[in-house]
């Protein structure tokens, strides 16, 4: 698992005086990079290897609303695998209180066909996956 603190700006705040949701969805990408960045996986590592992460889905569901002034904790983690997408968990948590879930498929594509490719195992070991037996 992986963690990031974020405070909310003036500018994440909607008319209803708590952090909008596309602000979520906003960090749940920068969690993402981050994750991916701290373990050595920057995007121009990605663009050496020819292939890069795109979002095929996201789902969020707002519990709790975050305010100004609130340290937040967001915490991402990679759950399941398959041969060329992943799903990614993320909760941005105020304490121990979970304010918002969320779920994301994150397909692989390869750079030149612009179209899903197979994710290399070393890739998967990174982030804790278990890569298939070779057939």
């Amino acid at each position: 698992m992986f963690h990031i603190e974020v405070r909310p700006e003036p500018s994440d705040i909607d008319e209803l005086d708590h952090v909008s949701n596309l602000v979520y969805l906003r960090w749940v990408q920068q969690v993402a990079v981050a994750h991916s960045d701290a373990v050595g996986w920057t995007f121009d590592a990605y663009r050496r290897l020819g292939a890069v992460w795109l979002v095929k889905r996201h789902e969020l569901d707002y519990q709790r609303p975050a305010r100004l002034g609130d340290t937040l904790t967001l915490r991402t983690w990679v759950g399941q695998w398959s041969r060329a997408s992943c799903w990614r968990e993320t909760r941005i948590c105020r304490d121990e209180t979970v304010l918002v879930q969320a779920r994301t498929r994150w397909a692989f594509v390869d750079l030149t066909r612009g179209r899903p490719c197979r994710i290399p195992d070393e890739l998967m070991l990174t982030f804790g996956g278990n890569p298939s037996p070779p057939a």
